[in-house]
């Protein structure tokens, strides 16, 4: 255990707390508690937009990814800019004029309430449930090398302090432990880039032959990279992990949910604009940089980041910060462990605080009580959520143990761009648009999205123990995606020609 390590990691944890204490003191309305009374700036929602949006699958997984498969992995990294492009055109507008506080708000404009609100509040719940569960795997195995003690516990501490996060401080505290994240993030991927650059004497050719001369010690069959096929898909299978990465991240809740907190369009866009800025300028370094050194330092590498079994401490989602260690000695390692680990609680407090919306302000308040619900009533509804939710996560957390959290973000946002991004796209852009589309479609897109999941790699073997998945790829969205547009616009247009011999 790293004395410095542990410093940099109580000090995180302590000014979170702190922002937690203060926001809690401000918080004293719905309005508050869900989108901070709309009263963020533009530049400060799009870093806080970047922290929620940087999850562990960010630093953790991509870089673990990019140490395993190399090439491929520029499908995860090119899918943020995308999806920004389309909240930044497409989106940003209608979500600031229409929403209120859960995205859910504007499909109830065109549509009948109560199944909507029904059918949309379980599926970003589910959705952000699935997300939350990739953070705590990746903030488990963090903690669990950095102190020291069973993933277990580091589960049940992370969803500590998630459940502390929500309850107490809402949105308020929310975008303020996110936008300290986004800083921390940016500046210790800068320190990170510039510490391996110099190891390296500055020269990229040095650190890429170094990379492929370790590549070869390996016995990998291909150069990983500049060749693509380390993931081992074919062209459909890619097809299907960019677009639930592209359209998974657009209809996110938590990241929707943080278009409602600024008090109007322009602020919106604003807040789009600087988020993929800081997004994709991570998301650059840890490609072009970070991921290349892990495979050139770690790859054959020392003892001392190996466990027991020979295997990288922690797993390979830890190559990130093995690497700041090697650069940057015990004092950047826990510098690099504390972003990290803010990194994971900006996102589970946005994903906590986005499932306590759906079931409190959707489900509760205006499907249970019919907008007769008092705020205190919701607020403690809301709270309430967020503590069973950390109970469940914890199960979650310790079944998904070991799993990429890069590869597990696919399966989370195959769950949001199967059922929220076409009920949104869908209520915003076409008028033919009913009631009876939404549900069923919405039904189709998460029932056919689970099954594919369950019946894949990462649930039928990783989870379940067999030796083969009955349906072969692992990235369901596409196949998804398609059932359900076509049950949402075939659905639609036979409602309203009933209607209308009617």
């Amino acid at each position: 255990m790293s004395i410095v390590a542990v410093t940099c990691f109580v000090i995180v944890i302590l000014i979170t707390l702190i922002i937690t204490f203060f926001a809690a003191r401000q918080t004293q309305s719905a309005a508050d508690f869900y989108v901070a009374g709309g009263r963020i700036g533009g530049t400060q929602n799009g870093l806080a937009i970047a922290g929620d949006f940087m999850s562990a699958a960010t630093l953790l997984g991509t870089t673990a990814m990019i140490f395993t498969s190399g090439y491929d992995t520029a499908i995860y990294v090119s899918s943020a800019p995308i999806a920004f492009t389309i909240f930044l055109f497409l989106m940003t507008d209608k979500l600031r004029e229409l929403g209120h506080f859960t995205f859910v708000d504007i499909l109830v404009i065109k549509l009948d309430e109560r199944p909507i609100r029904i059918v949309a509040a379980i599926t970003a719940l589910v959705s952000a449930l699935m997300y939350l569960m990739v953070q705590i795997v990746g903030a488990g195995a963090l903690i669990q090398i950095l102190f020291n003690i069973d993933y277990t516990f580091a589960v049940i501490l992370v969803s500590v302090l998630m459940v502390t996060y929500v309850s107490l401080g809402g949105m308020l505290a929310t975008t303020w432990v996110q936008i300290t994240k986004a800083i921390l993030l940016l500046g210790g991927i800068t320190m990170l880039a510039i510490l391996t650059m110099a190891h390296f004497g500055f020269d990229f050719e040095a650190l890429y032959s170094s990379a492929r001369s370790k590549n070869e010690l390996a016995g990998a069959t291909l150069d990983r990279l500049v060749i693509p096929g380390g993931l081992g898909l074919d062209t459909l299978a890619s097809l299907s992990l960019g677009f639930g990465l592209v359209f998974g991240l657009v209809g996110s809740p938590h990241l929707l949910m943080r278009f409602f907190t600024v008090p109007d369009a322009r602020a919106a866009r604003t807040s789009a604009a600087v988020a993929m800025t800081a997004v994709v300028y991570v998301n650059l370094i840890i490609y072009f940089i970070v991921g290349v050194a892990a495979i050139s330092l770690l790859l054959k590498l020392e003892p001392e980041f190996l466990d027991a079994t020979g295997q990288i401490a922690g797993g390979t989602n830890m190559v990130a910060v093995h690497v700041a260690r090697v650069v940057g000695g015990d004092v950047f390692y826990g510098i690099m462990a504390a972003v990290a680990f803010a990194t994971i609680l900006a996102v589970v407090a946005g994903l906590t605080l986005a499932s306590a919306s759906a079931v409190s302000h959707d489900l509760y308040a205006s499907v249970i009580k019919k907008g007769q619900a008092t705020e205190q009533d919701e607020l403690r509804v809301s709270r309430l959520t967020a503590i069973v939710l950390g109970v469940v996560v914890i199960f979650l957390g310790l079944a998904f143990e070991g799993q990429n959290v890069a590869y597990l973000v696919s399966l989370a946002l195959a769950v949001a761009a199967s059922t929220n991004f076409p009920l949104l796209i869908l209520s915003m852009y076409w008028s033919g648009f009913t009631t009876k589309g939404a549900v069923i479609g919405g039904i189709v897109g998460l029932v056919t999205t689970l099954v594919l999941m369950v019946l894949g790699p990462a649930v039928w073997v990783g989870v379940l123990g067999n030796a083969e998945p009955i349906f072969p790829s692992g990235y369901p969205a596409l196949y998804a995606m398609v059932a359900a547009f076509a049950t949402m616009i075939g659905v639609s247009l036979l409602d309203r020609q009933v209607a209308t011999a009617r």
